[in-house]
C-alpha cells in the first residue's frame, strides 16, 4: 500500500503541468479579462486607467482615505497607487492634502470633478458586475464569494508562512 503511494507521488511529479488545469493561472486568466473589460469601460467613458478607477472609488466609497488606506484596500503597491493619485489630482479629480501623523502618507478626497466621477462609476461598475453574474445562478454567485473567500484568506497564510 506505502509503496503504490510512493509510486503514485512519483508518477505525479514526472507528468507535465498542464496550463489550462492550473488554479493560479486560471485564476490571473480571468482576473485579467474582467479586469480589461472594465478598464475599457472606465478608459472610454472616463479616460482613468485601472489603477486611477480603483483609486476614485476606494476614495469615492469611503470620503476620504490616506494613501495607506488605499493601499490595503486595493492590494496595489505603493508606487502604482502613487502615480494614480498623481495623475488624478493633476486631472483635477482628486484632492490631496498631507497626513497629520505619517510623513509619507496623504489624505485624499474627491473634488467636485472627482465626485462626478464616481458618481458615473458606480452605476456602470453595478451594470458590469450584474452582467458578468448573469452568467450563474443566486448559488452558483453565493459559493463563487465563498471560494474566493478561503482562496484569498489560504493565500495570505501562505505568503505569511514565507516570511
Amino acid at each position: 500500500m506505502a509503496e503504490q503511494k510512493r509510486d503514485a507521488a512519483a508518477a505525479e511529479q514526472d507528468a507535465p503541468l498542464i496550463l489550462q488545469d492550473f488554479l493560479p493561472y486560471r485564476l490571473s486568466i480571468v482576473t485579467e479579462a474582467v479586469s480589461g473589460l472594465f478598464a475599457t469601460h472606465y478608459q472610454e467613458r472616463f479616460g482613468l486607467s485601472i489603477p486611477e478607477w480603483r483609486v476614485v472609488a476606494v476614495v469615492g466609497q469611503h470620503g476620504t482615505a490616506s494613501t495607506q488606506e488605499v493601499i490595503e484596500r486595493t492590494g496595489m503597491d505603493r508606487v502604482r497607487v502613487s502615480r494614480a493619485v498623481i495623475r488624478l489630482a493633476d486631472k483635477g479629480l482628486l484632492q490631496r492634502q498631507p497626513h497629520p501623523r505619517d510623513q509619507r502618507a496623504q489624505i485624499l478626497r474627491l473634488g467636485r470633478k472627482g465626485r462626478a466621477v464616481y458618481a458615473g462609476i458606480v452605476p456602470l461598475a453595478r451594470a458590469l458586475q450584474a452582467s458578468l453574474a448573469s452568467a450563474l445562478t443566486e448559488a452558483e454567485q453565493q459559493q463563487l464569494l465563498a471560494i474566493l473567500d478561503k482562496i484569498a484568506t489560504r493565500t495570505r497564510d501562505l505568503a505569511g508562512a514565507g516570511t
